[in-house]
């Protein structure tokens, strides 16, 4: 058997990692300025994440839930506690596809409609109903087209509240920050107005914080730099340092049925405390703090830069955007294979930079001056 050839590879095998760097099979290091996808947090091979590892895999790693599974319990006052989400409910996954596939039915049954607004360019997955709400039509098959979906540019209030006046929308879905769409910030005036609009009308407000969550931005939720709360937040990516995991935190006015949701493997012993410690973590370590501090350091240090055919700089705590009007091809090459820098993208023409929240200033000079090169050729 062979694998199924959808991912397009680069060149490089990566063997094992430390903090903010991934060494390949020959022992070349790599800066890691990308967290594969934002989902490494606090770094690779945390002591205290792979003790948590050891000792619950030597315990337990998985049960159903059919059983107490007080982990569960465990996790969700941690994170409560943390995200100044307390009176929230928490229902988990395996996948952040997975977290908004839930989020949106949740919404559906709140409001029994189907109708829901999304923002052009977002990304919110690749199921089902994820994808239905994520405007590309490369990775949408005809069997996902399940509900109606209104898809209008952030900013756009006026359109938004012309389609919630026709009283069949369940919900507005949008992220933090959007990640695959090139790291665009949503103004706090248009969120304010955006949950005014949904509260006023019942419909259900969903933040993707998939990417842009658990400490990224520089606060523990990107919202939370707008003063809003919306209904339905979701999260994976950081929440378990790169174990498959997810959540959806639930605002109190929805209640629990049996069966209305449920998962086989989400929720799993071992993923628990491995979140639990990430939490652990984040606190202990001031994470957050961290990626606001480096975030805007590097955003300052690249501001002073010149980088020939910078479009614009775009980004909150350690998620940020070079977009260039040429395409980043050769320059993201050139940082993998000549200056050993991983980092993202987006499009075409946007570099996105998604570190652990542990880099320090040690780690931000050493990408900026690996990424002044590589813009030289």
């Amino acid at each position: 058997m062979k694998l199924f050839d959808v991912y397009p590879l680069f060149d490089v095998t990566i063997d094992h990692g430390k903090g903010c760097y991934v060494y390949d099979e020959k022992g070349q290091e790599y800066l890691d300025f990308y967290g594969g996808h934002a989902v490494i947090s606090i770094g690779h091979s945390h002591p205290r994440y792979l003790q948590t590892m050891q000792e619950q895999a030597a315990k337990l790693c998985f049960y159903s839930n059919a059983v107490k599974n007080p982990l569960q319990v465990k996790l969700a006052e941690k994170l409560g506690k943390v995200s100044g989400y307390d009176d929230y409910q928490l229902f988990l996954i395996n996948s952040g596809a997975e977290a908004n596939e839930n989020a949106l039915k949740l919404a559906s049954f709140y409001t029994g409609k189907k109708k829901v607004i999304a923002f052009s360019h977002a990304f919110h997955g690749r199921t089902s109903a994820a994808v239905n709400v994520t405007q590309n039509p490369k990775i949408q098959a005809p069997i996902n087209s399940t509900f109606p979906v209104e898809f209008f540019e952030l900013g756009d209030i006026d359109g938004i509240k012309a389609s919630i006046a026709k009283g069949d929308v369940a919900a507005v879905i949008i992220e933090g920050i959007s990640g695959v769409g090139g790291i665009h910030i949503p103004t706090t005036e248009f969120m304010q107005q955006l949950r005014k609009v949904t509260e006023e009308n019942n419909v259900v407000l969903i933040l993707d914080e998939i990417q842009s969550g658990y400490g990224r931005s520089g606060k523990f939720f990107a919202h939370q730099y707008t003063g809003i709360r919306p209904d339905i937040i979701t999260v994976a990516k950081g929440i378990a340092n790169g174990y498959p995991f997810a959540g959806v935190l639930i605002s109190p006015k929805f209640t629990p049925v049996y069966g209305q949701l449920g998962t086989t493997f989400g929720g799993n012993h071992l993923g628990c405390a491995l979140a639990c410690t990430v939490l652990d973590v984040i606190q202990d370590e001031k994470l957050v703090e961290n990626a606001a501090k480096q975030g805007e350091y590097l955003m300052q240090q690249l501001k002073s830069m010149s980088i020939p055919g910078l479009k614009e700089l775009r980004g909150r705590g350690l998620m940020i955007g070079i977009e260039f009007d040429y395409p980043y091809k050769e320059v993201r090459n050139r940082l993998i294979y000549d200056q050993h820098v991983f980092t993202g993208a987006a499009g075409t023409n946007v570099l996105r930079i998604l570190p652990p929240l542990c880099i320090g200033q040690k780690e931000c000079d050493l990408f900026l001056e690996r990424f002044e090169k590589s813009l030289k050729g």
